[in-house]
């Protein structure tokens, strides 16, 4: 009876065995095939100058203080104007609110549906006490080593130059777009966009612009980043997570230390913050993640093509791996991260009031409101006030793979860093398109950077740089995808 038993479990073994494997090896490479476009001259050593030069403005927004820099951003403005002749000599121009740039080259059809392309002009500022540690000024726009270093070189005036590179040398052409191109550069997207992108997108609702698509600065073509993929995955975001700021408080009697209560402010909100901890909203591989895995497992080799081109099986295996990184967590769930915590004011003295600020980052699927109700549920404690931020957004749409502006931008990326493999990509953080989203069915986050995971830590870090290849790389990526897309 065992013997049998044993035959029949070894044989079903077997079995399972060949499906895997037939079903990996049946799997092809669902990369689209194009044709190298045709070789186009770039004037990098002058591209990389102009860059260098954006670089030397300290543009930095600030949330409170509209005006602060204002003369930086102003001397911007009138230096790309200066830097891109024929670029303004052809396309309207306006500034809008405090100094968002909004610009229009007026396509030969009118009927058809306009794009709209976006970067942003503000940057980051610099750690106080980190200057040090740059290997060249951040503000100074340096060229060196095969760099071009600074604060913005990257995120994201690296793209706001790209743009008006590839423009300038098509107006030089003589080239006329079929579509109508929007330029929307803000001035705030690091602190919001809600004064720049938000009012370019107000002012063309009221004009009744309808857009084919909307392109944003977004995911990378990353290198060494993806188990088994020995080759670059560039990844277009075709959704971003939404953005939840909760603020927590409980009250609790306040008195002298020597005689403490037996519930206190502190000890019910840590209890309430170790539980909300503990009790994160459920992961599930599905949706953006689940066909970003789908659409790069043929390209994969060895176990991980085995694994990810057989998720009916190996799904929970591939979830419980990737829940253990924080960046592939975020892929699978809205994640709670606990922020801020304020209670007492002296050493002797019960606080009557414990605060605390979470940030949750919605995952497509969920909502505000279902993600609140996970947050009263996880706290387990109704003296808890619950108090939503200002400044919340829900998760956005996701822009359909299938569409036209979606392909056309796969056969661009395909086109320009062809040994990139492209597939759908779900944005964690935040982006100025979201102020744009009533106005296209088609938003897409992506940006033309190559990153290994050192490079990570130069995003909003120290020692900024973009290099000069790459930077050919994106003005010839812009350039061919408005052949693409409006040619």
């Amino acid at each position: 009876m065992l013997k049998r038993l044993f035959q029949f479990a070894l044989g079903a073994l077997l079995v399972l065995l060949a499906a895997l494997l037939a079903n990996t090896a049946s799997q092809r490479s669902r990369q689209l095939q194009v044709a190298p476009p045709a070789a186009v001259a770039i004037d990098l050593a002058g591209a990389s100058a102009r860059l260098a030069g954006a670089l030397k403005f300290t543009t930095i927004a600030s949330e409170t203080a509209p005006s602060l820099n204002a003369g930086q951003f102003a001397q911007l403005r009138a230096y790309l104007q200066a830097a891109y002749p024929r670029l303004h000599a052809q396309l309207q121009r306006e500034v809008v609110g405090n100094g968002a740039l909004l610009y229009r080259w007026e396509g030969s059809e009118a009927q058809a549906l306009p794009l709209l392309w976006m970067a942003h002009q503000d940057v980051v500022p610099v750690a106080a006490g980190t200057e040090q540690n740059w290997s060249a000024p951040p503000f100074n726009g340096v060229i060196k080593d095969g760099y071009i270093w600074g604060r913005g070189a990257w995120d994201d005036k690296g793209n706001l130059c790209a743009q008006l590179e590839a423009l300038e040398m098509l107006v030089a052409s003589g080239f006329r777009p079929r579509r109508t191109l929007y330029l929307a550069f803000g001035d705030d997207e690091e602190v919001g966009g809600t004064r720049g992108a938000a009012a370019i997108a107000a002012l063309l609702r009221q004009r009744g612009v309808r857009l084919d698509y909307v392109l944003d600065e977004g995911l990378l073509v990353t290198d060494g980043m993806l188990k088994g993929l020995d080759r670059p995955a560039a990844l277009i975001g075709v959704a971003e997570k939404g953005y939840l700021t909760l603020k927590l408080e409980v009250a609790a009697t306040p008195g002298h230390s020597s005689m403490p209560q037996p519930r206190s402010a502190i000890g019910q909100m840590s209890a309430a913050l170790a539980r909300l901890e503990k009790h994160p909203m459920p992961a599930d591989l599905h949706g953006v993640a689940r066909t970003m895995l789908e659409t790069v497992a043929p390209d994969m080799h060895g176990l991980n093509r085995l694994v990810l081109t057989n998720l009916w099986l190996f799904k929970p295996l591939v979830e419980r791996e990737l829940a253990a990184g924080p960046a592939t967590n975020a892929m699978l769930r809205t994640t709670t991260a606990l922020t801020m915590v304020h209670a007492g004011e002296r050493d002797n003295v019960l606080p009557g009031l414990a605060e605390a600020t979470i940030n949750l980052r919605l995952l497509p699927g969920d909502t505000q409101e279902s993600a609140i109700a996970h947050v009263r549920q996880a706290l387990d404690n109704d003296a808890i006030k619950i108090t939503p931020g200002p400044s919340n957004v829900e998760a956005s749409a996701i822009s359909p793979t299938a569409g036209a502006p979606y392909l056309a931008l796969n056969r661009t990326i395909r086109e320009v860093f062809s040994d990139a493999i492209v597939a759908p990509g779900l944005m964690i953080g935040a982006s100025d398109s979201r102020h744009f989203a009533a106005l296209s069915d088609h938003v897409l986050r992506f940006t033309p950077v190559r990153a290994t995971p050192a490079d990570l830590e130069r995003f909003h870090g120290t020692n900024e740089r973009l290099s000069l290849k790459n930077y050919g790389e994106m003005i010839r990526f812009y350039r061919q995808l408005l052949l693409n897309t409006a040619g």
